[in-house]
């Protein structure tokens, strides 16, 4: 599968680029691979033309929509795992038509780019979309440092079997919208100070279809959906945060009357930690040693998201120090790297000593020698030392 091209790449423009620069390089892609442009070609030359203004129409839908724009901008493709919608596998013509039918108007007869070019004025395809669903899925941080498969049992609406989505009986019972008369559309006049204005709008009676239910279908009420729970797989990329939505297209609720179904969107919630703490891809462990162990060094065992590693405590470490365990963090959703585990270095100070403990303060103290807090045996920190007075 050939490797997608970086979508400023696609457009011509630079990653600075406003939204006017975004709409003129775009609108000039779209008149030379305009499918009314290829007229006469090849085969060959016809389907290559189609890839790119399938291309530049991906590119544009992500760059011209801020957010879209600013998760690519930040996590480059990965980004279309979250919430990108309409990139991912390219954008089939019914995509690009659904995204943009309300935006553009009408241009040869494809049916798209009035305000881009300036003509049309007939009325564009309309394609029925089903709506989103919205799931929420926990993800603890081993799951998000190795990324997870998902199977959730979700209720979607699904077209009606017996009437195939019309929502009339045995799927033929229609009949022509008496209110626009197969047209789809109401068309309206009104009378202003400038003088009798017309309006158009999609039809109220039949939705745009330019039919009507005679007979509903007993099934599913005439609705032409029907509810179903089935059970959706779901591939989670390593790196994910707390509040990422990942958008599965076309997997939320079929269109009613048929058309393009709607997406999936996986909203991730990440599961606390009970000793870890994320902070980007890093991740941080309070360590709490004993005051022995700070002043003369040793060997801890510190937790990471897949197990634990063994640190090494050099003497006289201070309390504040930071130790770092390099690529033991969370990968990056773009694969960049792999963040690191920032061991936060604290030490125990207790709060009551008994008489042996504070002779050996006392001694360590007369020494010259400044002692460190403790954390290990909290009651007995100083049982290393207690030998000395046995």
């Amino acid at each position: 599968m050939a490797q997608k091209r970086d979508y400023y790449e696609v457009l011509g423009v630079a990653k600075n680029a406003t939204a006017d620069d975004l709409k003129k390089a775009y609108r000039k892609l779209a008149i030379q691979y305009h499918p009314d442009k290829q007229q006469g070609k090849s085969d060959a030359e016809k389907k290559a033309a189609e890839e790119k203004f399938k291309e530049a129409a991906e590119a544009y839908n992500v760059l011209s929509d801020p957010d879209k724009r600013a998760r690519y901008d930040q996590y480059g493709f990965a980004s279309e795992q979250m919430g990108g919608g309409g990139y991912g596998g390219g954008m089939s013509m019914d995509d690009i038509l659904r995204q943009f039918g309300d935006l553009f108007g009408g241009f040869g007869g494809f049916g798209g780019f009035g305000d881009f070019f300036g003509g049309g004025g007939g009325q564009s395809q309309r394609v029925n979309r089903g709506s989103d669903l919205r799931v929420r899925v926990k993800m603890n941080l081993n799951e998000i440092a190795k990324g997870a498969e998902k199977k959730l049992r979700i209720p979607r609406m699904k077209s009606c079997d017996h009437c195939h989505g019309t929502g009339a009986k045995d799927g033929t019972a229609m009949e022509t919208c008496p209110t626009c008369h197969g047209s789809g559309v109401e068309v309206r006049m009104q009378r202003t100070m400038f003088g009798t204005m017309q309006s158009q709008s999609v039809c109220h009676t039949c939705g745009g279809s330019g039919k009507r239910i005679k007979e509903a279908c007993p099934h599913c009420g005439g609705k032409g959906l029907v509810r179903k729970e089935e059970v959706v797989s779901i591939s989670i990329p390593a790196g994910v945060a707390d509040g990422m939505t990942l958008r599965m297209g076309r997997q939320g609720n079929d269109a009613p009357g048929g058309g393009v179904p709607g997406d999936l969107l996986v909203v991730i919630e990440e599961v606390r930690d009970a000793q870890l703490t994320r902070d980007g891809n890093d991740l941080i462990y309070n360590l709490m040693l004993d005051i022995p162990t700070a002043v003369l060094g040793g060997k801890v065992e510190v937790p990471t998201v897949d197990g634990k590693a063994r640190v090494t405590i050099k003497p006289g470490t201070q309390p504040g120090s930071i130790l770092r365990l390099r690529g033991k963090g969370l990968p990056s959703p773009e694969r960049y790297g792999t963040g690191d585990l920032l061991i936060n270095v604290m030490v125990y100070m207790p709060e009551k000593l008994n008489d042996k403990e504070k002779e050996a303060i006392m001694m360590l103290q007369n020494s010259g020698e400044h002692v460190k807090p403790s954390d290990g045996d909290k009651n007995r920190i100083f049982s290393r030392l207690r030998h000395i007075f046995d």
